[in-house]
């Protein structure tokens, strides 16, 4: 077997083997494959697409390319949850300890973030010593101990995944659907969960830039779960607009925090309602209004507050600022970003001001760069709210002065004021199983 022929069979537009995809997998982790053949293969991918019977022979081969988790002690009450991205999007903050007080059990691997802000270990990382590293003996005796466990991904998940993007992001093969559903899908199942509810994005602020290729995307992942026996479904939501009123890691913290102790933004309470809601339905086999009703008591009695009190303190942050969570509002310097003129705020581009808290020193222009857990931006007004000149309408936290300039001229880009009331997106699109 030849990766030239590999290579030329998918340009011609024909279905590649198993045999074929291992092929070239394996021979690309392993070395044997080099650089250029596999950008050659991704590319005639990104122009013929995949079928379903190869992108499920692809998200396999990557899949076994490293280590897989095994979950089976936890008798399928394992659920996961993967968010395709976005800007304010502290979701994994709000809901796993809603779901693992209601009885299901959350063994997440997430990752640091590169962009907009920190992944979710990096807003782990805001609550003081918080032990983002576990040994996996540790991570699976706290699962079954408590409920949850949070950790970064391991060195060895799905090492063809990492080469591969690694590859894709430079060559410009990033947006193929079947190239990013084995992507993501190749990672959750590794990580073992037994069902799995995925919230796609869709708008400015998201890969995906409009509903059709969510669902594209959704239909792509859900079926490779399918495939693979693992329950799934999908939220298609609106990323047009930053989730929530907080976009930067401590800031984060802090919202989660404000959500689970009932004082959450409306929109950011919806969505995490919805996902906590279809991941107990799917594990526990209630129906959805049933799941509901327990996940917004567990929020209102307090259980699901308790729960992140118990995760990280065992797993080494400070409790105490789950408390007092000011304190994650502690930045050096803040700065008041005021309205230009009168009238309601008719955008909020969730890209522009995710580019925003970048140059405050939130997210990660380059993979090693340092970040500064307290940057960020506070919005102080929503999409279609009133505002007068001068009123504030975002609040921006630095540790350095000098960063403002930068991050006001471009929120000047990105929020906009008009005389007449914008018509809003609503949140949750749809539900695709």
């Amino acid at each position: 077997m030849r990766m030239y022929d590999i290579i030329y069979k998918k340009r011609q537009g024909h279905e590649l083997s198993k045999e074929e995809i291992d092929f070239a997998i394996g021979g690309f982790v392993s070395g044997d494959v080099p650089d250029y053949q596999m950008s050659a293969l991704a590319m005639a991918i990104c122009f013929n697409g995949m079928s379903s019977r190869e992108t499920f022979y692809l998200t396999d081969a990557m899949m076994r390319s490293g280590d897989v988790v095994d979950l089976s002690r936890f008798d399928g009450l394992c659920v996961d949850k993967h968010s395709t991205g976005g800007v304010g999007d502290k979701t994994t903050l709000i809901i796993a300890p809603i779901v693992a007080c209601l009885g299901a059990r959350v063994a997440k691997m997430s990752g640091r973030g590169l962009g907009f802000t920190g992944g979710t270990v990096d807003k782990l990382e805001s609550l003081g010593s918080y032990r983002s590293s576990l040994s996996s003996e540790e991570f699976l005796s706290q699962v079954e101990k408590i409920g949850i466990a949070v950790t970064g991904q391991s060195g060895n998940l799905v090492p063809a995944d990492k080469k591969l993007y690694a590859l894709r992001d430079v060559t410009a093969t990033v947006d193929s659907i079947p190239l990013i559903a084995s992507s993501i899908m190749s990672k959750k199942l590794a990580s073992g969960a037994h069902a799995i509810v995925l919230d796609v994005k869709c708008g400015s602020g998201a890969f995906m830039k409009n509903e059709a290729d969510a669902t594209l995307l959704a239909e792509a992942m859900i079926d490779i779960g399918k495939q693979f026996g693992r329950r799934v479904c999908a939220l298609i939501t609106d990323m047009s607009v930053p989730l929530g009123h907080f976009v930067g890691n401590s800031l984060e913290v802090y919202e989660a925090i404000q959500v689970l102790s009932g004082k959450g933004e409306a929109r950011l309470t919806e969505l995490c309602v919805a996902l906590a809601s279809n991941m107990i339905s799917m594990v526990l086999g209630l129906s959805i209004d049933e799941a509901t009703e327990r996940v917004l008591d567990a929020i209102s009695s307090g259980k699901a507050l308790d729960k992140m009190r118990e995760w990280i303190c065992a797993q080494g942050g400070d409790v105490s600022l789950i408390d007092s969570p000011t304190a994650l509002l502690g930045a050096k310097f803040k700065h008041e970003f005021r309205a230009s003129k009168s009238g309601y705020i008719s955008k909020i581009d969730a890209e522009g001001v995710g580019i925003a808290s970048m140059l405050l020193g939130a997210g990660r222009a380059k993979k090693d760069d340092e970040i500064d857990h307290f940057a960020g931006i506070e919005l102080r007004a929503n999409l279609g709210d009133s505002v007068c000149e001068n009123d504030v309408i975002a609040i921006l936290y630095a540790s350095s002065e000098e960063l403002f300039d930068g991050a006001v001229s471009k929120l000047d880009e990105v929020i906009e004021i008009s005389p007449a009331v914008p018509q809003k997106s609503e949140l949750i699109k749809k539900i695709v199983f």
